[in-house]
């Protein structure tokens, strides 16, 4: 017995350090791309900074010979810090995610332990030569896993008897390799979002810096796009955070009685209250804004929100006095709604990719540079958290369709 306990330890290390060794080449990569994302957000306060500064006469001094005033940098940073505070939060739950994952590869290599464990087992109770045979090939695989990697998801022996434990190593490996780079588009996604309105912000601090001290035009017109990257930045990473509560299970669902028939009416109304350039079309009865048969179990602010951010995306890539049709929907004792446009559509490339984050076609950029390109994300996310699905048709040039539908 003290042999197999010793045995099935060795096997235990050494599947513990292959998820050991890939979690954390994995953490080292997430860690520098924060720190790189955090650089920027730094960047933009100190530059936020040096304009209050130029409208502090007071404290030009401190400035002009490289000053570190303390107390009027904490001050003006004193906004920003539930922010940071949220931001510097998400990534420590973030990189200790790292202990998760190890956790999570140990349990998917535990077979291939127990496998191992039994091959040594009956090798030590001195059976015959197939099994012996078998104790080597188990050998060879060990050796091929503790030469894979995620960098390089590649199991090969060379052994047919070997080849079904390959596959199912090979798509293993090769799921954490597309987390892995899912992760880090992500992030660098983020870093690239976050870099634009930085740069403005320090355009016009330069503005600032040759004129604006004498010229109130170019003061006035400085503060005005400052406050609107700021509050681009803002919504950038309010967003962001909710992505970030809702990958690690903490955005909570008040789930009530819903109509969703109410609910399609309701954004249809503030549709046309906010927005004059589209036609809103919704042929909504009360009775059927009352009817049970359009009721679902779920978070009525959330459930609006995903349509409200669908609806702006229709406004958003549809030409000014376009047609925007908003419906409840029923399908295969599933109910819903859909929203529908004649915009500039997408190609079916594009629509496979929509509700990736920061994923917009070349087509949407250039139609415009508003949005980050998590709404849809968002959308998703909500509809996923209601066992939901969302769908999109559509086609360049004629326009978008998205159906969703809730289980009742």
């Amino acid at each position: 017995m003290s042999s197999e306990t010793s045995s099935a330890r060795e096997n235990g290390r050494r599947v513990s350090s292959i998820a050991r060794s890939i979690s954390w080449s994995y953490w080292w990569r997430r860690l520098l791309n924060w720190i790189f994302l955090d650089a920027l957000v730094v960047l933009g306060c100190y530059s936020c900074w040096h304009v209050a500064g130029l409208a502090h006469p007071s404290v030009d001094g401190f400035i002009a010979t490289a000053g570190t005033d303390f107390g009027e940098f904490a001050a003006f940073a004193e906004p920003f810090l539930p922010v940071a505070a949220f931001v510097a939060l998400w990534e420590l739950i973030d990189l200790l995610g790292v202990f998760s994952e190890t956790r999570r590869v140990r349990r998917k290599l535990q077979p291939l332990n127990d496998l191992a464990i039994m091959a040594d087992t009956l090798a030590q109770a001195g059976v015959s030569d197939p099994m012996a045979a078998s104790a080597d090939k188990m050998a060879t695989l060990e050796q091929a896993i503790s030469q894979a990697s995620v960098d390089s998801p590649t199991v090969t022996t060379g052994d047919k008897d070997l080849r079904s434990i390959e596959v199912a190593l090979n798509n293993l490996l090769r799921q954490m390799q597309e987390a892995k780079l899912q992760q880090m588009r992500f992030v660098n996604d983020a870093s690239h979002e976050l870099r634009t309105p930085i740069a403005v912000i320090q355009g016009y601090v330069n503005m600032l810096d040759r004129w604006g001290k004498t010229d109130e035009k170019v003061l006035d017109e400085s503060i005005e796009a400052l406050k609107l990257e700021s509050d681009h930045m803002q919504e950038l990473v309010e967003q962001l955070l909710f992505l970030a509560r809702g990958d690690s299970g903490r955005n909570t669902l008040q789930r009530t009685q819903i109509n969703l028939a109410n609910v399609v009416r309701e954004v249809w109304e503030e549709s046309l209250m906010i927005d004059e350039s589209h036609v809103y079309r919704c042929s909504i009865t009360d009775e059927q804004a009352a009817d049970p048969r359009y009721q679902i179990i779920g978070d009525l602010a959330m459930v609006k929100q995903s349509m409200r951010i669908i609806v702006q995306n229709a406004e958003k890539y549809s030409p000014d006095g376009t047609p925007i049709t908003l419906s409840v929907v029923e399908q295969g004792g599933r109910v819903g709604y859909s929203v529908q446009d004649e915009g500039i559509g997408m190609s079916q490339k594009d629509a496979a990719h929509a509700f990736e984050r920061f994923y917009r076609s070349d087509e949407a950029r250039n139609e415009t540079n508003e949005g980050s390109g998590l709404g849809l994300s968002i959308a998703k996310w909500i509809v996923d958290a209601h066992n939901g699905t969302i769908d999109v048709i559509s086609r360049e040039g004629v326009g978008t369709r998205f159906t969703v539908l809730f289980p009742r």
